[in-house]
């Protein structure tokens, strides 16, 4: 669950910002590029341009928190790549919510959508002939556990937290 006392970054993401991407970019990336932000939360429409762009921000709010080691960073933008483009296939939503934060020896990402949709995200076992359903397999095996919750509202919260590696800092970046 997302910790209360932290002090977190929002940043809302338009189709105007993705089609004119990235030249916006430094409109939406700080210059203290989230240092202070132990929490980032990207609004973002539900449409495939917009995955790599949540990447692009979630890489500048990695660097931030002076999370640089590969063995991070790799499996953290590898689950909130899979767990977004899951969240705009199966979902009806026009917006999705991504957030991710620190504790002390893990990364932790969701991406909340608003459901509209009877699917449920769940693991499939693909044939080796068959091009798509190993998101699920890929978030698994890259993060330490992950999940879902359901709301009254039929909206749809997938999580992973992700270990950090020895390499990376404990508490805020300087």
């Amino acid at each position: 669950m997302l910790p209360t006392t932290t002090h977190s970054a929002e940043v809302m993401v338009t189709a105007r910002h993705i089609a004119s991407w990235p030249q916006k970019r430094s409109a939406l990336i700080p210059a203290d590029c989230w240092r202070s932000a132990q929490c980032v939360v990207f609004r973002l429409p539900a449409v495939k341009r917009a995955v790599p762009v949540c990447r692009n921000l979630a890489r500048a709010w990695l660097d931030g928190q002076g999370i640089h080691d590969d063995d991070t960073r790799y499996p953290a933008l590898l689950v909130l790549s899979e767990l977004f483009t899951n969240a705009i296939q199966y979902s009806a939503s026009r917006r999705i919510t991504c957030r991710i934060w620190r504790s002390e020896s893990l990364l932790h990402i969701e991406v909340h959508d608003r459901g509209g949709t009877p699917s449920v995200p769940l693991m499939r076992r693909p044939g080796q002939a068959q091009e798509h359903g190993r998101g699920l397999e890929l978030v698994a095996k890259s993060s330490s556990r992950w999940g879902r919750r359901t709301e009254p509202d039929n909206s749809c919260t997938v999580w992973a937290a992700i270990p950090l590696t020895a390499g990376v800092r404990h508490g805020m970046a300087p």
